[in-house]
């Protein structure tokens, strides 16, 4: 599940399971990598001593896979993706993406339920606990609310996750699905040595045995100039589905909850392909950045809501000492 507002590509019929079409059966676990490992977890151990924290730093370590995320960072901004992969430099928790990630494990959950009761009621009932498991395994999440006192701007937080839960079944039907995975670890390892990695938000699978991959989206649907973005996280996973289980999917669907579109797109081995040879020279530029230590920063409207101005050159800022050995080779 990744958290940016992307674009949307025609949809095509051909016989992959629809919406509202009928439930579909168990995926071949060949689909999917055996261990469900994350990327490498920021330890980061903070101890609080009067009004100051102190936060113990982590061994750096050069990038050794590329996920979804992290492609796009770097293609956003290389210092942006230094900051956060080999600096690791801690990040606030933002309301948005809180609020994806909650919605995110509802919709996950939903589905532990027969067909006949996932219901809207049903799934809103799950936002409570969800929260509090939330708050119980990230507890930098209520840093959020710490100064809502009296729950005000909590409550209203918690009405807009119902509201993003209720528009989804205005868009599938949970009643007629059944999902061969939620929340997939996937990973691959492609000939060049390169290691593909991601959770995909749910594998459909057609009696046909034809595969749709489903991301869930929080935000608004993006206008059509920025499809290509939008599908560039879906044909990630469609590609390493593909290198897995040497089958393409039938179709890559994204669900957008914020503005209540459904986009699709029925991806071709071509697709695939590209995606492949673009990852593979994005990986050779974040390989030459990690052995010069060249990071250069890339000014966009995104830096208002990035977190590491006080680090970036762009702002007066000056990045931490570069914690890898530097070659010129």
């Amino acid at each position: 599940m990744e958290s940016s507002s992307e674009g949307v590509a025609p949809a095509g019929d051909g016989g992959v399971v629809e919406d509202r079409a009928p439930a579909v059966t168990a995926a071949p676990k060949a689909v999917v990598a055996e261990a469900a490992v994350t990327e490498a977890a920021v330890t980061e151990a903070a101890a609080t001593a009067g009004a100051e924290t102190v936060v113990v730093p982590v061994a750096a370590v050069a990038p050794a896979s590329l996920s979804p995320s992290r492609a796009g960072d770097f293609m956003q901004c290389p210092l942006l993706y230094r900051f956060r992969v080999i600096d690791r430099l801690p990040e606030k928790p933002s309301p948005a993406a809180t609020k994806g990630t909650l919605v995110h494990a509802v919709l996950e959950r939903l589905f532990d339920a027969p067909a006949a009761e996932r219901t809207a009621p049903r799934a809103k009932s799950l936002i409570p606990g969800q929260w509090d498991r939330l708050r119980e395994t990230r507890p930098e999440v209520v840093e959020l609310f710490a100064d809502d006192p009296e729950g005000e701007r909590l409550a209203g937080w918690l009405v807009e996750a119902e509201r993003l839960v209720e528009r989804w079944f205005t868009l599938e039907d949970p009643t007629r699905l059944e999902p061969a995975e939620r929340e997939l670890f996937v990973e691959a390892e492609l000939d060049s040595g390169l290691r593909l990695r991601g959770i995909i938000d749910r594998v459909d699978v057609a009696p046909s045995g034809e595969v749709r991959i489903v991301d869930y989206k929080t935000g608004k649907a993006p206008r059509p100039e920025y499809a290509e973005g939008a599908l560039f996280q879906m044909k990630f996973y469609a590609l390493v589905v593909w290198r897995l289980k040497n089958v393409v999917p039938r179709r890559l669907q994204l669900v957008y909850l914020g503005s209540g579109d459904v986009l699709t797109y029925d991806p071709v081995l071509a697709d695939l392909e590209r995606v492949e040879r673009k990852l593979l020279a994005l990986w050779e530029a974040i390989r030459l950045a990690t052995r010069t230590g060249e990071w250069r920063p890339r000014p966009t409207k995104l830096c208002g809501w990035c977190d590491h101005q006080a680090h970036c050159p762009e702002f007066g800022g000056t990045p931490p000492p570069y914690p890898l050995p530097v070659t010129t080779a």
